[in-house]
């Protein structure tokens, strides 16, 4: 989860910010989220000032950090993953929250609807889960001769649940077959690459994660080491050396929250601000760990990414 709020001070607007990860791998987003509050006219630093809160994954820790912001009297929250938006919102009616997630706002029960949120908050859908088959189907295409699928998930995340369902729905239409792993630590991480020795898959699917990303050097190292063709969920891990990425461009996304916050913070009103649904999406592909891995990607998926690193 990530929250970010703002309050008066000397004239100028100060802001918090509340993660459920560590700030290790998340450089990129807060840039992001700088540049969207630049463009609405405020500067951290010189009229915003943001202090850091970071649950180091521990997701029961989010409520007592949103309630503390709540005691505190912040103008702002930010909030991003399913529990930090849902903390948020259970300590408090009246701040405004700016969300963004990778599930549907409204099925969660965090808005009313998404052309009129009522309450108190708004923001945006990375749409994260929705991805989940286009990605196996993007692996499959890559890969035509697999058969057997290592899917590692991230059992603590809100989202894994619906994403392991739409991956495996797929799978089955492709006549893979999917093993599940399951990682929330660096250790078990090794650990369930250390499965492949014994029961060695053809491809990886990894799925989303805002640990994961924390990891992803790991993460790709690990692949890179066990010379398996893999798919991720955003382009941070194939510039770390992964095969190929599919979703939502994050630094995007978190620019225009950045944007919503500064629109806010000017006055307009959350239940005025409709919910992003998220439109540029991203197909990243490394060529360079494509001939490492001696895979040969399919003219026609290079020729419709909208990056090839060499």
């Amino acid at each position: 989860m990530a929250a970010l709020g703002a309050r008066a001070a000397a004239g100028d607007a100060g802001g918090w910010y509340l993660n459920s990860a560590t700030p290790e791998g998340l450089s990129d987003y807060l840039r992001a989220l700088r540049q969207g509050l630049k463009e609405s006219g405020y500067v951290e630093g010189e009229n915003l000032a943001i202090e850091y809160r970071w649950a180091e994954n521990q997701i029961d820790r989010l409520p007592a950090l949103a309630a503390d912001l709540v005691r505190r009297h912040v103008a702002l929250i930010v909030a991003v993953t399913p529990p930090a938006a849902l903390a948020a919102k259970a300590a408090t009616t009246t701040i405004p929250i700016v969300f963004g997630m990778g599930d549907d706002p409204v099925k969660i029960g965090l808005v009313t609807s998404l052309a009129r949120t009522g309450g108190n908050l708004t923001g945006i859908n990375f749409f994260s889960s929705e991805l989940g088959a286009k990605r196996m189907e993007l692996l499959h295409e890559t890969v035509p001769a697999a058969a057997r699928v290592a899917m590692l998930v991230d059992p603590t995340f809100p989202l894994t649940e619906s994403l392991v369902r739409d991956a495996e729905t797929a799978a089955r239409a492709m006549g893979l077959q999917v093993k599940i792993l399951s990682a929330s630590t660096s250790r078990e991480i090794n650990a369930a690459f250390a499965n492949f020795v014994r029961d060695r898959p053809d491809v990886l699917y990894l799925g989303t994660s805002p640990f994961f990303i924390t990891r992803r050097v790991q993460l790709t190292q690990l692949a890179a080491r066990h010379a398996v063709p893999a798919i991720y969920s955003v382009r941070q891990y194939t510039e770390a050396g992964g095969l190929m990425s599919y979703g939502t461009s994050l630094t995007d996304a978190f620019r225009q929250m950045g944007v919503y916050t500064g629109r806010i913070l000017k006055g307009v009103k959350p239940a005025d601000l409709p919910v992003i649904q998220s439109t540029k999406f991203e197909l990243v592909i490394n060529a360079e760990t494509a001939r490492m891995l001696d895979l040969t990607v399919p003219a026609t998926l290079l020729a419709i990414a909208d990056e090839v690193i060499e």
